[in-house]
């Protein structure tokens, strides 16, 4: 497989990135969650200590994505047979994607400098109270969010390979 993607298909940067980041935007997911609804403090730690460089590798991921197709690659062309409607909201939800990770990367560095964590978890000490600290709640609404966008990422995907069967997985490397 080509490095740079093609007309009708993506290439290894562009279809690696997605699926690394999307592994473990799953794993922020659930480690967010956990760790929102965890009663026990040393439990809590631990789960921050694994979201944290999580949240930092999405970034850089993201980043380098968005690096990726402005410098050095470009899209295959639209799937054949969709509609302008569907064209726009797969931009809408594609862009929405990318906005979304990078308010969440920032909530979240804004939740950990104002509340001053960054220490306590470096350490494994006793964590402050993220609640009144204002950037969270626009990470705990930001995870819903992406949640959502996800979900709805995935079940298109799924729409075009089982409904359609249109082959567009296979333009991000899952079958022929």
């Amino acid at each position: 497989m080509a490095l740079k993607s093609s007309s009708d298909r993506y290439g290894t940067v562009a279809i690696t990135i997605p699926w690394v980041t999307a592994a473990a935007i799953v794993a922020l997911i659930v480690t967010g969650l956990m760790a929102a609804e965890q009663a026990d403090p040393v439990a809590k730690l631990a789960l921050l200590q694994a979201h944290l460089p999580l949240g930092t590798g999405v970034l850089a991921l993201t980043l380098l994505r968005i690096v990726w197709w402005a410098v050095a690659d470009k899209h295959p062309a639209s799937v054949t047979g969709q509609s302008r409607g569907q064209e726009l909201l797969a931009k809408l939800v594609h862009g929405g994607l990318y906005v979304i990770v990078l308010l969440m990367a920032a909530s979240g560095m804004a939740t950990i400098a104002l509340s001053g964590a960054l220490p306590a978890i470096l350490q494994g000490t006793a964590l402050p109270d993220f609640s009144t600290v204002g950037p969270r709640l626009v990470h705990d609404i930001g995870g819903k969010v992406t949640l959502l966008l996800f979900a709805g990422h995935v079940a298109a995907a799924l729409w075009h390979q089982v409904i359609r069967r249109d082959r567009i997985m296979a333009r991000m490397g899952v079958g022929r």
